[in-house]
């Protein structure tokens, strides 16, 4: 796949070859023109998994300060190639500024556990549309019209401790339906609320695994657009936490991770053979089926979803790239707000 957004060429396609022709940039794929672009109106180009870039096209990004972005597969952040002098310097010193401004630092939050609020709230509503339990059904409708009035609420909040009040207040209440999403009768799935560090029960094991791999797509997103995923608005910052990823992470678990955990449980894609007990309680997936989650992990971030900031479908493994890409738009003050992701 080759797609152009938000002035960022995206090339995902493995063997595709990128080259200079003239002042554009040209992507192929087995001799085939896939698609070409002038230089200068991209702002950055992202290369997944075994992308070739000619050195001519290398030198010219340098040249023109287009940034150059190498990701692994999966999404994992590898190398940028800049020129002389970047811009990017100029968005960590907007990152820093904004990160010390108290007012700054809610209304990034807010927008941030508004979305995902929203998001989960989603994600119950639909399962009380479809399941045939009346008493679900009631319960699933009320959790949803009361995180609608968290939300509303959210308008209203002025200070990062009230908005990360009101977002524990809704993960809790999300968290305590969480039960009523999940369609086996083998107790191993029994879910009685969140737990980590270790996990302790295969529900919460599956959940930790694929926040993890959302965390590292999204400290990968921010790193390819030049932002700092140390500084966080959110989550606190401390010494080796990518606080900012964890914030940008925040509006994409409910529909991205938690979906897909409710789809591998329900379709019996995972069972409790899956999983083995460590010594002190912890719960760990076993190698056969970390395969089956990465393999439908994967299949997921191929979907195309609705992204209502471009009025336009892209994939779900493109969501952090695009988020990131707004969050730094906000940040160097193109956009007034940050436009989180909501989900349809």
């Amino acid at each position: 796949m080759v797609r152009e957004l938000l002035n960022t060429l995206y090339v995902t396609t493995q063997g595709s070859y990128v080259h200079v022709d003239g002042q554009t940039l040209r992507v192929e794929i087995e001799g085939e023109t896939q698609l070409q672009v002038p230089v200068h109106h991209l702002g950055a180009v992202a290369c997944f998994g075994r992308v070739m870039v000619s050195p001519a096209a290398i030198a010219q990004c340098a040249q023109a300060h287009r940034d150059l972005v190498f990701f692994s597969p999966n999404g994992r952040f590898v190398a940028r190639v800049n020129g002389p002098t970047s811009g990017n310097v100029l968005l960590r010193l907007a990152q820093h500024r904004a990160y010390q401004d108290p007012t700054a630092v809610v209304n990034i939050a807010r927008n941030m556990v508004a979305a995902k609020v929203q998001n989960s709230r989603l994600v119950l509503l639909r399962e009380a549309r479809q399941t045939s339990s009346q008493e679900k059904a009631e319960a699933l409708y009320d959790a949803g019209k009361r995180m609608a009035e968290i939300i509303r609420s959210l308008e209203r909040t002025d200070s990062l401790d009230r908005v990360r009040g009101r977002e524990g207040e809704a993960a809790a209440l999300y968290f305590s339906r969480f039960q009523h999403l999940i369609h086996v009768s083998d107790s191993s799935f029994e879910f009685q609320g969140r737990n980590r560090r270790p996990p302790r029960d295969p529900v919460n094991a599956l959940l930790s695994f694929l926040y993890s791999l959302l965390r590292s797509e999204c400290a990968a997103a921010l790193e390819g657009v030049g932002l700092d995923p140390q500084i966080g608005f959110l989550h606190a910052v401390r010494p080796g936490r990518p606080a900012l990823a964890l914030d940008l992470m925040e509006e994409l678990r409910p529909l991205v991770a938690d979906r897909l955990a409710l789809t591998l449980i329900n379709r019996r894609q995972l069972t409790a053979d899956h999983f083995t007990q460590r010594p002190g309680g912890g719960i760990l997936m076993s190698d056969e089926g970390r395969k089956i989650l990465l393999t439908a992990y994967q299949k997921r971030k191929l979907e195309e979803v609705q992204l209502p900031s471009l009025d336009q479908r892209v994939p779900i493994g493109l969501i952090p790239h695009t988020q990131a890409r707004l969050l730094a738009r906000h940040l160097r003050g193109d956009l007034v707000q940050y436009v989180p992701y909501v989900g349809r």
